[in-house]
């Protein structure tokens, strides 16, 4: 089992909405968040992080938990 971030369908989504490019540094820039913890979040299996970045996404994308993150079965996990 692991958490799946979807950071990246987030920043898809709000680009959508605004009608404009979304940068990773523009993130990091209005959420106090650092661009390297973001690339980890986009780009890293797997990558745990705390519940004080959560909410500063959360708060950054207007959206709740469980649209900025999804649980799901592991893809390596034998069928029970």
């Amino acid at each position: 089992m692991m958490i799946r971030f979807k950071l990246g369908e987030m920043i898809e989504k709000k680009q959508f909405s605004e009608g404009r490019r979304i940068t990773i540094n523009e993130v990091a820039a209005a959420t106090g968040l650092n661009r390297m913890t973001l690339s980890k979040i986009l780009n890293l299996k797997g990558y745990g992080t705390g519940t004080e970045t959560i909410d500063k996404l959360c708060s950054y994308f207007g959206c709740r938990v469980e649209d900025l993150m999804v649980h799901m079965d592991d893809v390596d996990e034998p069928p029970v």
